[in-house]
């Protein structure tokens, strides 16, 4: 009997040694699953368990109660439970970063639309708008221009060709001398008014420039009642273009419609020196003359009483330099600058918008990798739960 009953209480040992063995095993490998669950939860960082399942065997000198094993599992679960916190709290700054960059990327966006917009409107105003340019050139020898006067009761007494500037004194005044002038005299209808008929001389001007060529002509014009007395003149591109016209009225209409009239007096000797200015449209090219003339007085030695009775004019036309101002507009806007601009703006535009894509697809790969860790967790901590109860039920029974 003594046998017999050391026999079963050695077997009940035993028993009890194995199972006690057994829930350790099982509580050992549920731990490593634990781990493994936090390590794959977080992909950066190694999260290191503290070990609170510790052999105390020797501190306890051999068998421990299952409500002590099952106490030393308990500060476990507060761990476990703690992490998952910290690793929300760094994918919300994760998150928050990354909308700070969304948040300035939207901003450089927001410049480089403002940008292109700039660009393009200043593109257009320089193309409605552009700048003039002026060029010189030199020349030896002008076209002969035209000069159209109309002396209106005054008469031609003489118009000859002068080199160096010089004109030599008058012999004698208010009498018709000789002339090698080339003139031809027009009549036409005024364009402004339909009634109104002009007489026109018109005069081959001067062309060596480099021999200071001018053309001398004076008029003179009977006693009238006028209280001022002067002759109008027009100047015009080429005189040739006259002599080859077949309709010389519509051509002197046409001057005096795109050439201003000028006027010089009576009793004066008035100096004008031409240069001719060329201007290049976008469809067509003027031509004009710009002006400057100088007045001396006539010193009239001719008797009072023919002084009265008749008037004298004298008027000289030279070229002011050699040089033919030409007069063009440019266009300052560069398409090839702009375009280059704007492929720039674009491109950032793009990389921002793919940056932009790239960084939503990340938040909500991060967010769900977050959710399928935590119930990842949660099932392997449910399933100790099942397996550390049914043990403890195995060793009360």
């Amino acid at each position: 009997m003594n046998k017999n009953g050391s026999f079963i209480i050695s077997g009940v040992l035993i028993n009890y040694i194995i199972s006690r063995s057994i829930l350790r095993r099982r509580i050992g490998m549920l731990r490593k699953e634990t781990s493994r669950s936090y390590h794959e939860f977080n992909d950066e960082e190694e999260l290191q368990t503290p070990d609170f399942y510790q052999d105390n065997d020797s501190a306890n000198g051999g068998l421990e109660e299952p409500e002590e094993s099952i106490a030393s599992v308990l500060p476990e679960e507060d761990i476990v439970n703690s992490n998952p916190f910290t690793l929300f709290n760094k994918a919300c700054l994760k998150n928050v970063f990354t909308v700070l960059l969304l948040f300035i990327y939207l901003v450089l966006t927001a410049v480089a639309v403002f940008l292109a917009y700039q660009t393009i409107t200043d593109f257009m105003e320089k193309l409605s708008h552009p700048v003039m340019s002026v060029t010189y050139k030199e020349v030896d020898v002008f076209s002969p221009p035209g000069i159209a006067l109309y002396p209106g009761t005054a008469q031609l007494l003489s118009c000859k060709h002068h080199y160096h500037a010089h004109i030599p004194p008058l012999v004698t005044p208010g009498k018709p001398q000789p002339g090698d002038c080339v003139m031809e005299e027009v009549t036409y209808t005024g364009p402004y008014t339909n009634h109104t008929v002009k007489q026109a001389l018109v005069v081959s001007g001067p062309t060596d420039v480099r021999n200071r060529e001018l053309i001398f002509l004076q008029f003179s014009q009977n006693e009238t009642e006028e209280d001022f007395s002067a002759i109008t003149y027009m100047l015009f591109d080429k005189y040739n273009d006259l002599s080859r016209s077949v309709n010389k009225s519509a051509f002197m209409q046409d001057c005096e419609r795109n050439y201003s009239m000028v006027t010089f007096s009576g009793g004066f000797r008035t100096w004008v020196k031409m240069s001719l200015v060329k201007t290049s449209g976008k469809k067509n090219e003027s031509m004009e003359f710009r002006q400057e003339s100088s007045v001396v007085k006539y010193n009239d030695k001719r008797p009072v009483s023919e002084q009265k009775a008749i008037q004298l004019f004298f008027v000289v036309f030279e070229w002011r330099d050699p040089f033919v101002q030409e007069v063009r507009d440019i266009v300052t806007a560069n398409p090839w600058n702009t375009v280059a601009i704007l492929c720039g703006v674009f491109m950032a535009l793009f990389k921002a918008a793919n940056f932009a894509s790239f960084s939503v697809k990340w938040v909500i790969k991060i967010r769900k990798r977050h959710l399928r860790n935590r119930n990842r967790e949660l099932t392997a901590s449910s399933q100790r739960y099942v397996v550390t109860n049914t043990d403890i039920n195995r060793l009360e029974e």
